[in-house]
């Protein structure tokens, strides 16, 4: 079976958004998709499956500091779409109150996650084998079980097509590729030498919560995120101001060209890139648009801050109870931000500063990684 096919088949199995009629068509070689509008490069993808269970880490950083974090002065802003490109559950644009926090500079490396790993010896979500009573609980009842074959440790790994496709066909630049993790990001042939200080990608909710409660942090809220990647600008787009993208002097690490099969490589890089290799914001932060989308701590809802705006503003919300995305009603998603390398205006302006977008927590994709944050106390 080819890697392709084994993906259309995991993705027929958890996709609501793209759903296969049955699993008998797993192995053709075209799915057949039901036609929707075009997603983002984050937006639905199929869910990595819930590991066999929770790792446990214990074990804490041995001398935590600030080293490589910035401290940002708690404030109030005004949180949502800025501009014609706002999505719908970018609204109502409310007024947010946060309190102070330390922040990381820029999204955790590969070397920062080798130390954790070498620490604890935790193994990621994404090198462990699915387990189909974890995975049954994500789609729809009755949905009958893959064949052993299909349940291998793996991860989703970007690869451009040759031509203009559908952009609402995500298998035409997603193939689910046995092996991929961290060490491995594009897949088992390939590896993180010489690439310490790129940040680390494959990594799940899961996976960024047991670094960031070894390293003495938390992940941010969804509010917290947005007001540090705003930088201290009032109603811009971008962390930069309004400027558009592709204007002017490369300001991120993005897609140049026509997605998914031409980059024009205006920013120097096709894949991830080094950590520091643009300009920061206001905040001195790094890559706060493109590069990677980053893990936040809350749950998605698409309807969130409709249920929260006050008059007066909210103060430091944390997020709804549970998730709710009616795309996919079963699968438990949480906010991703920040967009990536393959965000293009044409297709996704994942780096807007307002955008938000969700992925199931047992998710690892090559364009997908987080930061940490931590209380003054």
């Amino acid at each position: 079976m080819k890697k392709i096919d084994t993906y259309t088949a995991l993705a027929g199995l958890l996709s609501i958004t793209f759903f296969l009629p049955s699993l008998a068509n797993a192995q053709e070689e075209k799915p057949v998709f039901a036609a929707k509008t075009p997603i983002c490069c984050e937006s639905n993808i199929p869910s990595r499956f819930k590991p066999a269970k929770t790792i446990a880490i214990n074990k804490t950083a041995d001398h935590h500091d600030h080293q490589n974090m910035v401290w940002i002065e708690g404030g109030s802003f005004m949180m949502g779409g800025d501009n014609q490109q706002a999505a719908p559950d970018e609204y109502p644009k409310h007024k947010v109150t946060v309190d102070g926090y330390w922040i990381d500079q820029t999204e955790v490396t590969n070397a920062q996650f080798a130390k954790f790993v070498q620490a604890t010896g935790y193994i990621t979500t994404a090198e462990r084998k699915p387990n189909w009573e974890d995975l049954k609980k994500q789609v729809p009842p009755g949905t009958p079980k893959p064949d052993d074959s299909l349940l291998v440790a793996a991860s989703l790994v970007f690869k451009p097509s040759k031509e203009a496709v559908p952009l609402n066909d995500y298998s035409q630049w997603w193939t689910w590729v046995e092996k991929a993790d961290w060490k491995h990001p594009q897949g088992p042939k390939s590896n993180i030498e010489g690439k310490d200080n790129y940040p680390v990608v494959q990594v799940s909710y899961d996976d960024a919560i047991a670094y960031s409660k070894w390293a003495g942090k938390r992940l941010p809220t969804e509010a917290e995120w947005e007001y540090a990647a705003r930088g201290g600008l009032q109603n811009k787009i971008y962390p930069w101001g309004n400027e558009p993208v592709d204007e002017g002097t490369p300001k991120a690490n993005t897609w140049q060209g026509s997605f998914p099969y031409k980059n024009t490589l205006t920013d120097k890089f096709y894949y991830t890139s080094p950590a520091k290799s643009f300009a920061p914001n206001g905040y001195q932060l790094y890559d706060m648009a493109g590069n990677v989308w980053e893990w936040c701590a809350d749950y998605y809802d698409q309807g969130y801050y409709g249920q929260i705006t006050k008059p007066e503003g909210v103060v430091n919300p944390q997020g709804p109870a549970k998730s709710n995305d009616p795309d996919e009603p079963y699968a438990s998603k949480r906010v991703v931000r920040g967009g990536s390398f393959l965000c293009n205006d044409s297709y996704c302006s994942g780096y807007r500063v307002a955008r938000r977008m969700k992925t199931t927590e047992d998710s690892g994709m090559e364009h997908l990684g987080f930061r940490c944050v931590e209380n003054k106390n």
